[in-house]
């Protein structure tokens, strides 16, 4: 379990460390790549903008591509003592009627496990190893030195500056630190004008059972985790403004009997008007490291949460990153981040262990601080439309099936891992593009002319990077 420590006292810890590493963001990607490197004998600093008591619960479910990452931090048994094995996935029209019913038990059993867990029980077999980490505590400024990167911190109290060798910015999706050394323009977002509200329903017999209701208007999630049901229930944001009670109240009356589980999903959700609503928007940056900055997780590629695979992605890019610190030296830290450069691949089918080609020597400025006064507003500012590779053609209807810039991959090749400090093995579990082009024939059917969603569905889909996407 991660201990709550000053800022000052993670400072003088790491003051004697060959490598001297901020990590911004103790989520699911920033709390993997400090344990990873405590495991190395170094103390990165740990900080995140939240308090401690904040909730960090919602569902995820984890492709086998995680598998590796648990291994090597050493807590596989705890992972699957705090997580559910999701073996089965069921979809409804909103007139109750089933619309299939599928096993994934087969697929995964050659290749590892697909699991349910609570982001706060994943935070807590992550950090099982114990560790210190800054609550309350944010980045104001970056600067440049002759060989590092000051780092202004601000713990609410007094603002102190340190000096570091390599800062990791993994502080989510809409990242304040990524708007440190990144203009606005270099992120791309997409917003499908959708949001849900996300809570915790009773469990059900069906510990294995995956179900969503998709509709024109509306869409319903229920995914088992340990001895809870997480719930999503979302529309387009023009009609969730309503509120929890109203919006699911309208469902109701346009639905036939969506049976006992969605029932008490929109339950869950009525009785919760302050349930944390997450609004359906993804993101990319056109590169993941500036100089000694270097991107990590939500804050490089943001994936949205239908596509099912953003934690995974992030466990695996800080797995990854962090095996290539290992070794690595102060001096040699600017080419280590670079060979984790995003850009299109990022989103656009880019096969999990294999490393993007480097990106270009962004520095940040010869000199003087890069200050948050300097990117007011958001980092996403609205108004500015979707990015260039969710464009539609001239003309084209405004639902449509899309793709993003590569194909998917659809063979079930397994990894060849060969970064520095990685076993040089090839694995037998699937890659997350090929488990996903499993499940791509699935999601093409029920987008077909003849599928349930030929009338259009409002919201984006996609099982990986790469695939289709049914807006």
């Amino acid at each position: 379990m991660l201990e709550a420590t000053s800022i000052q006292a993670q400072l003088a810890g790491a003051r004697g460390d060959r490598l001297r590493v901020l990590v911004v963001g103790a989520g699911v990607a920033g709390t993997i790549v400090a344990q990873l490197l405590r495991r190395e004998g170094l103390h990165p600093v740990l900080v995140e903008r939240s308090a401690r008591e904040a909730d960090s619960g919602y569902m995820l479910a984890l492709m086998p591509l995680v598998d590796p990452v648990l291994d090597t931090l050493g807590v596989p048994e705890r992972y699957l003592a705090d997580s559910v094995g999701l073996d089965r996935y069921r979809f409804r029209n909103p007139a109750g009627t089933t619309l299939g019913e599928y096993s994934l038990a087969g697929l995964f059993e050659r290749f590892g496990d697909y699991r349910g867990i609570s982001r706060g029980e994943l935070l807590g077999v992550l950090g099982s190893a114990g560790g210190a980490v800054t609550y309350g505590t944010t980045v104001t400024a970056l600067g440049r030195r002759p060989a590092a990167v000051a780092a202004t911190l601000d713990d609410g109290a007094a603002p102190v500056e340190a000096e570091f060798d390599l800062v990791v910015a993994a502080d989510g999706l809409h990242s304040p630190t990524r708007g440190l050394v990144l203009d606005p323009g270099r992120v791309a977002t997409y917003d499908t004008g959708w949001g849900g509200w996300v809570a915790w329903a009773e469990p059900d017999q069906d510990v294995d059972l995956s179900e969503e209701l998709w509709g024109v208007g509306v869409f319903v999630g229920t995914y088992p985790v340990k001895d809870r049901l997480g719930v999503i229930v979302a529309g387009p944001r023009s009609d969730t403004e309503a509120g929890t009670e109203r919006f699911v109240a309208g469902v109701r009356r346009r639905s036939g009997s969506v049976g006992p589980r969605i029932g008490r999903a929109l339950d869950a959700v009525a009785r919760s008007p302050d349930a944390y609503y997450w609004s359906l928007t993804d993101c990319r940056s056109d590169t993941w490291s500036v100089g000694r900055v270097a991107l990590l997780g939500d804050a490089a590629a943001g994936f949205l949460p239908t596509a099912g695979i953003g934690a995974a992605m992030a466990m695996e890019s800080a797995w990854v990153l962090g095996s290539l610190l290992a070794d690595a030296t102060p001096d040699g830290v600017p080419r280590r981040p670079r060979s984790l450069r995003g850009g299109p691949a990022a989103q656009g089918g880019g096969r999990p262990g294999q490393l993007p080609p480097a990106g270009p020597p962004d520095v940040l400025p010869q000199q003087g601080p890069v200050r948050a006064a300097q990117h007011r507003g958001p980092v996403h500012p609205p108004g500015d439309g979707p990015a260039p590779h969710h464009q539609a053609a001239p003309g084209a209807a405004p639902r449509q099936v899309r793709r993003y810039d590569a194909p998917l991959r659809s063979t079930m090749a397994p990894v060849r891992y060969s970064a520095p400090g990685l076993a040089r093995k090839t694995t037998t579990r699937a890659t997350s593009s090929g488990v996903a082009a499993r499940l791509s024939g699935l999601w093409a059917r029920m987008a077909s002319p003849a599928g349930p969603w030929r009338n259009g569905a409002a919201m984006s889909v996609s099982t990986k990077p790469g695939a289709t996407v049914v807006t």
